[in-house]
């Protein structure tokens, strides 16, 4: 169900919105995620902690890692697979693995001992440039992903096969892999903007054209959406796939992962929340990404959207006006939209006022009042004085120092 706006709001997307497909997230936070550069990698207790949360937004399925990478990965991968058993979550479990047998036997082994079942995201390198990279030729890709992809499924698992730089790939060389892949038994195919090189038209153009050829083998097999930002149309790219046919869709909290990151799982889930694609709670959602970004130790910048510090905060004047004069009316979606479009109260969150050098009086009357303290002409004027020679906004306790000694200051008169 579509959030929708303010009565008062004319909805210009709403009016270019066409039929709205179902999109289950995959969450690569604790894979692909944890391959930037920056990231603390988080102990196996907080990756639990972390997996708890995906399940609470009612996440579809999570990449719990590589075990292929080696024993300590495995053990990881092994506990993750555990807690979603032991503690009945609902959420998914996948793991990547080169597309070489060598990295999917591990896999089906956590499977085999666990009882789990793990879904195989068998990636391997496409494009022409990977290619010549590389040193490859499209014999040796068609062979390799025809003998990984028959052993994991001879051993039990569903594989989605993930072609790494998909939107830079021809579609010759995506013909001959997706084939193989398909006839070998994947029942996913994912395509992988693996730099971020896709622009919301590509993405379109190219998981059309993959579902072109779906339709032509006669099979019944989904199609992911795997994006990073690049260029900065990380979100934006994977609502397009998403409306163009792709069915799940990848991200990391806070777009975390290589060079700039993946797609951000949390703003990608906000957006598909309001355009209808999901129906769920996401009062959750800011303690998730702040468990991430202390497990990582990642910091959230106070501009990032909706889950930011200043995401629902102002302290200008004209700004900070409207939002009072809703909050006097009783109405808080008024409250919630007239400077704002995302509604803080989607995220838990609240509209927050602050004063500084460029807030009007209002602000100031208005934090007093919100905190139970008497906004006399007095008091009004020494904030508002002391934040117009500040550059910039005040914190909360400098505001309440300037209260208290002007309550303790005698009377006149």
């Amino acid at each position: 169900m579509r959030i929708a706006p303010h009565p008062l709001i004319y909805d210009w997307n709403h009016d270019a919105a066409g039929p709205r497909p179902v999109a289950m997230l995959d969450d690569e936070t604790l894979r692909d995620g944890l391959q930037s550069p920056s990231v603390r990698t988080p102990s196996i207790e907080e990756k639990i902690d972390i997996l708890r949360r995906m399940d609470t937004l009612r996440i579809d399925t999570v990449d719990i890692g590589l075990p292929g990478a080696g024993p300590h990965v495995a053990r990881d991968v092994e506990r993750l697979t555990r807690a979603i058993a032991g503690e009945r979550l609902q959420i998914r479990a996948d793991c990547a693995a080169r597309t070489v047998v060598a990295d999917i036997k591990p896999i089906a082994e956590i499977t085999q001992r666990t009882g789990v079942p793990i879904e195989c995201c068998a990636f391997i390198g496409s494009s022409p440039i990977r290619q010549y990279a590389e040193g490859w030729g499209l014999d040796f890709l068609k062979k390799c992903t025809e003998d990984a992809i028959t052993f994991a499924v001879r051993e039990g698992l569903t594989v989605m096969y993930v072609t790494e730089d998909t939107t830079r790939a021809d579609p010759d060389s995506l013909r001959a892999l997706f084939t193989a892949a398909i006839r070998a038994g994947a029942s996913r195919v994912c395509v992988a903007d693996t730099v971020g090189h896709a622009t919301p038209n590509g993405a379109q153009a190219l998981v059309r054209f993959v579902g072109a050829l779906i339709d032509e083998l006669k099979v019944d097999v989904g199609i992911d959406w795997h994006g990073h930002k690049d260029r900065g149309f990380g979100v934006s790219s994977a609502v397009a796939a998403l409306e163009a046919g792709a069915t799940r869709l990848h991200g990391a909290a806070l777009g975390i992962g290589e060079r700039c990151g993946n797609t951000p799982l949390d703003l990608l889930l906000v957006n598909l929340v309001m355009m209808g694609y999901r129906d769920q709670d996401l009062t959750s959602l800011p303690a998730y990404c702040e468990a991430v970004a202390r497990a990582c130790d990642v910091r959230i910048p106070p501009n990032y959207p909706v889950i930011g510090a200043d995401a629902f905060r102002t302290a200008t004047g004209v700004h900070a006006a409207a939002v009072v004069k809703a909050f006097h009316k009783g109405d808080r979606p008024l409250m919630d939209a007239v400077y704002s479009a995302v509604p803080a109260s989607l995220v838990g969150r609240e509209q927050e006022i602050e004063i500084g050098p460029m807030s009007g009086r209002s602000n100031v009357i208005f934090w007093l009042e919100r905190r139970g303290m008497p906004a006399t002409d007095d008091i009004v004027d020494r904030v508002f004085a002391a934040a117009k020679a500040s550059n910039r906004t005040l914190t909360h306790d400098q505001v309440q120092i300037i209260v208290d000694e002007a309550r303790r200051m005698p009377v006149k008169g």
